[in-house]
């Protein structure tokens, strides 16, 4: 039998998508230094890296010569100086954000532990960083590349020291147990200061020299927190402590520390003032770690990401040579050629593996992207404050909300149509560093704990799955692509720089800044202009749930529960939580959509696309009409639970039961209104002869006042039209897209 004209692939994709493709999705086509990066640090992933799992290096958690023989191997390649500039010894201009996710992200294909290992260097680097002088920035940053021609010197290693040996240790980033006190202050001499701290589940303090520790005063004379420089040499104790029995990322160095050392005060990050002889550090340990987990939650993100997707091509070999060496598949058959693949389940869950795969990635370089045009910016924005000398919180806050009001402006003279905007004043917005700091910012403290909350949780999820597809041989040490360690490589990765309810509190604060909002608002407008030209995207049911979630914040935000307790409040984490949950969803599937849009239009200039772009492109409408659907589906479900699960529902008492009828009323009423008796029965809220009330909790629930949310969820169901089938095209070409002969690393 013919299959219908709508399931019939005519054109799609030919082979598994290659750099090619990501360079165009991922806006990189014209970085040749960000392409080098990526091959160098494939050759390190695939190579070593990938040697060292297969012979069971993952086997223990004590730090070995075959694991470290990587800390060369990474010098060598570039991968340890691509965080520096190339003042410092790095060899990239700018900012690192899209270089380090990128790292991140071709490391973790084989391994994260390496991933972690690399990146956690860079982790230790980063409060110097981002908070760092001038002095230590120049000082430390150089310090960790690798040695040049004619020096005798070793490259430093970092690590960073937040978390304490309490209980459940980082589960509060607030609760600090080391200490800093002022060891020795001779008048004219810088103080001397005595540091305290002890560390759990420490990445690299297996080999690092230097750590950079956040502590509280312990010391009248120093107020508050701060983060600060231990090194090795210093006097004192540097223990590196004991290993962590970890079973995951055993690639990466892990020990719980303890340190006693003395240092002189220019080692806290950021410098310091002495105001009636108290040392005020210029941040807190607080202000510190927001800086730099804001940036690198983004890359431990996509680590995840990559994961999903280096599963795609040892599921489908699995899939495809399931039954091949038993005596009923001969070679050309379709079991011999298909093997499991005849079945649609493993198709469709294949997709939702890939899709997730892609709309992850998407998420997580569109935030990393977001924060290289994000930092010039903020550093623009310092030295407009030290230069017009507005110091303190209160007044930067004060001058940001101005900012931001205008940045709101900005968005609606941006989405009008070129000859309706007053150019003069959009000209203005745009070329003001306020202004366009407030709104990147704005998206910045949404973006960056959304990718690290679905990214690594979701997708964790997903990873289940995929190991799932291989049968026995998922958990088995030679499974192809290393799939069982993955997964549980990505339960960790769900925990790092927070766990998912550290993101999910972020996210329930900064998804309703009105900045962001507008801006969000501003999304919907374009999906349906998307939908408009490229149905097949899924842009227009997404849309409608983008819609459909607006409404219900603005409802709870306005809105008390049964008891008249408010519903939108940071103490109710039922509703917060989950509207964070659902923004996730929305977020990666517009991203996703974004990025085929890109596809198909800066495609056509790169030659290695010219053939087969049509069917590549129409693969990835429907990867991205399926995750819309599945996004529309989420977030339809978690809405309505919000919507209607905190009213009380209707008891049979006299006040409720004023809506019902008895049998008697609704048959006399049958011959006014045809129909009554059984549309009434439908709902259940007619009181049979012989009955007190109905057999069911209570009367119908009254939908008085929720008649905009009915209509909007009867919409959103109907825009799911169409997405089963675009699930159906993609999981027939994932049958015929042709792979390698052999994985590309050992197994």
């Amino acid at each position: 039998m013919e299959a219908p004209a709508n399931l019939k692939v005519k054109e799609s994709i030919k082979t598994l998508p290659g750099d090619d493709v990501r360079q165009v999705m991922w806006r990189m086509t014209e970085r040749y230094d960000l392409a080098m990066l990526v091959q160098a640090t494939r050759g390190v992933a695939r190579g070593p890296v990938a040697r060292l799992v297969a012979e069971g290096a993952r086997n223990t958690h004590e730090w070995t010569e075959e694991k470290n023989s990587l800390l060369p191997i990474f010098d060598e390649s570039g991968i340890t100086a691509a965080f520096m500039d190339p003042g410092q010894g790095g060899f990239i201009e700018g900012p690192k954000n899209m270089a380090l996710a990128l790292l991140a992200f071709e490391l973790s294909w084989v391994d994260a532990g390496a991933a972690t290992g690399s990146l956690a260097g860079n982790l230790g680097l980063s409060p110097i960083h981002e908070r760092g002088t001038q002095e230590q920035r120049d000082y430390y940053m150089s310090k960790a590349v690798p040695a040049k021609p004619g020096e005798d010197r070793k490259p430093w290693r970092y690590a960073f020291a937040l978390t304490e040996p309490l209980p459940f240790a980082g589960v509060e980033t607030g609760m600090l147990g080391g200490k800093v006190r002022v060891a020795k202050w001779e008048s004219g001499q810088e103080p001397l200061l005595q540091v305290e701290k002890r560390g759990r589940f420490i990445t690299n303090m297996g080999f690092a020299n230097v750590v950079t520790a956040a502590v509280d005063s312990g010391d009248p004379r120093i107020k508050g927190s701060c983060m600060i420089i231990l090194e090795e040499n210093d006097p004192g104790t540097f223990d590196r402590g004991v290993p962590t029995r970890k079973l995951v990322h055993q690639l990466s160095s892990t020990r719980d520390p303890v340190f006693s050392l003395t240092v002189p005060a220019s080692r806290i990050i950021g410098g310091y003032t002495v105001k009636d002889g108290v040392i005020i550090p210029k941040y807190s340990h607080g202000e510190v770690i927001e800086a730099v987990f804001r940036r690198t939650r983004v890359t431990v993100a996509v680590m995840t990401s990559a994961k999903l997707l280096s599963a795609v091509e040892p599921v489908i070999r699995y899939q495809r040579s399931r039954f091949r060496g038993g005596e009923s598949g001969t070679a050309g058959s379709p079991r011999f050629e298909l093997g499991l693949q005849q079945k649609e389940d493993v198709q469709h869950r294949l997709i939702d593996v890939w899709s997730t795969g892609e709309a992850s990635s998407s998420l997580g370089f569109a935030a990393a992207r977001l924060f290289d045009e994000l930092d010039p910016l903020e550093r623009q924005k310092d030295k407009y404050f030290e230069e017009q000398k507005i110091e303190g919180g209160r007044a930067q806050f004060k001058v940001l909300v101005k900012a931001q009001q205008e940045a709101i402006e900005y968005l609606r003279q941006a989405a009008l149509p070129e000859a309706q905007r007053d150019q003069a004043r959009y000209a203005a917005l745009q070329n003001d560093v306020l202004v366009q700091f407030a709104w990147r910012d704005a998206l910045a403290n949404v973006l960056c704990p959304a990718c690290k909350l679905w990214n690594t949780g979701y997708g964790a999820n997903m990873m289940r799955e995929a190991v799932s597809m291989m049968g026995g041989y998922g958990v088995t040490e030679d499974c192809p692509g290393f799939l069982g360690t993955k997964w549980m490589d990505a339960q960790l990765e769900a925990t790092y720089e927070g766990p998912e309810a550290v993101q999910r509190l972020q996210m329930s604060i900064t998804m309703t800044n009105e900045v962001f909002l507008a801006q969000f608002d501003q999304w919907v407008k374009e999906l349906r202009g998307i939908a408009s030209d490229k149905p097949g995207t899924g842009a227009c049911t997404l849309a409608s749930a983008m819609q459909m979630w607006r409404w219900t914040l603005t409802r709870l935000q306005d809105s008390k529960d049964a008891d008249g307790a408010k519903l939108y409040h940071k103490t109710r984490q039922g509703v917060t939580f989950a509207l964070a949950d659902a923004l996730c969803w929305l977020l990666s599937a517009r991203q996703l959509i974004l990025d085929v849009i890109e596809l198909e239009t800066k495609g056509p200039d790169s030659p290695a696309l010219a053939e087969g772009l049509d069917g590549l492109v129409a693969f990835y409408e429907d990867l991205a009409h399926v995750q819309a659907a599945r996004a529309a589906g989420e977030v339809g479900r978690i809405c309505a639970e919000l919507v209607y699960g905190y009213n009380a529902h209707p008891a049979w008492d006299n006040a409720s039961c004023q809506a019902c009828y008895s049998a008697e009323d609704v048959e006399s009423l049958e011959g006014l209104i045809p129909g009554i008796a059984s549309s009434a029965r439908a709902y259940g809220d007619v009181t049979e002869v012989g009955q007190a009330h109905p057999c069911k909790a209570g009367p119908c629930i009254c939908h008085t006042g929720l008649e905009e949310f009915i209509r909007q969820r009867i919409k959103l169901d109907g825009c799911l039209t169409g997405a089963r089938l675009a699930k159906d095209r993609a999981a027939e070409a994932v049958t015929k897209v042709m792979i390698p002969e052999a994985l590309d690393y050992p197994v």
